[in-house]
């Protein structure tokens, strides 16, 4: 098991993306996937894309992010990579329904963003339990719940709900 005590820096970080680029094209780079609960971990056990055991041991100083580089040698890195978290995005009708969604939001403690007229929910658990919450707001056609494709694009697909 690899134990890793210290944060190198971020690969957005000019000097050490070009160091990246080149551990990249000889197949050195190994990712660690972490949720935002996991960022603020300072000690876990890990496993890289490529199945290396990692101890995390950090500093209390220390914070990870998006990008944190944790090991940085000739030919051989391992990146933390933010697991995106899965969204629900909500249209509301109208004005009314804008505000009586985000004053819910706001009362559930949601981690929400905007764009347009949606309002996206990050998902910290199964998706139903967000919808059942919000019923009463949908079954009145308050809003209109919409998924975001899974790849690239701006469409969005309408789902169905119960009247």
């Amino acid at each position: 098991m690899l134990r890793l005590t210290d944060i190198v820096g971020n690969a957005s970080d000019p000097d050490i993306a070009d160091r990246l680029h080149h551990i990249e094209h000889d197949g050195g780079i190994e990712r660690v996937r972490l949720s935002r609960n996991d960022l603020a971990r300072r000690r876990q056990r890990l496993v890289t894309d490529r199945g290396t055991e990692l101890a995390l041991l950090l500093d209390r100083g220390a914070q990870l992010e998006n990008g944190s580089v944790l090991l940085l040698e000739p030919g051989r890195a391992v990146l933390v990579m933010l697991d995106e978290p899965q969204w629900l995005v909500l249209r509301a009708a109208h004005a009314a329904g804008a505000l009586e969604i985000g004053y819910f939001a706001g009362n559930m403690h949601w981690k929400v963003r905007f764009d347009a007229e949606c309002l996206w929910i990050a998902l910290e658990g199964p998706r139903e339990g967000y919808l059942k919450r919000m019923t009463h707001l949908l079954a009145r056609g308050d809003a209109t719940v919409l998924d975001a494709p899974a790849q690239g694009g701006t469409r969005y697909l309408a789902v169905p709900h119960a009247h």
